[in-house]
């Protein structure tokens, strides 16, 4: 059981290039790195490859857009991203309120 709760956020500025902070709750065991997620209004995580492992990231609240591969992705509640590995993402939040998510890295 992982409460996300319990774990301390962590404040990472300009993760992989993007603008302004990811602030996530981090898990994982060597094998695999589970994240709840947070990106404020304007915030983005910068395009970057996943060439040793995928990527599931499940949205809880707010708006915003993913680019997979050079493609936009509109992103919502309820909606589930997939990054196979090999690929290029990026996160944005262009909205007016916090993008919450959770997400699935396995170590391939």
């Amino acid at each position: 059981m992982i409460d996300f709760n319990a774990i301390p956020e962590t404040h990472l500025p300009n993760f992989k290039g993007g603008e302004g902070e990811l602030v996530a709750a981090m898990s994982g065991d060597g094998l695999c790195r589970i994240l709840r997620g947070r990106l404020a209004p304007g915030h983005t995580i910068g395009e970057h490859c996943h060439d040793t492992s995928c990527e599931v990231i499940y949205f809880l609240s707010g708006h915003g857009k993913m680019i997979l591969d050079g493609h936009e992705e509109r992103i919502a509640p309820g909606l589930c991203h997939y990054c196979p590995k090999g690929s290029f993402h990026q996160m944005i939040n262009d909205s007016t309120e916090d993008l919450v998510f959770f997400a699935v890295v396995p170590q391939q």
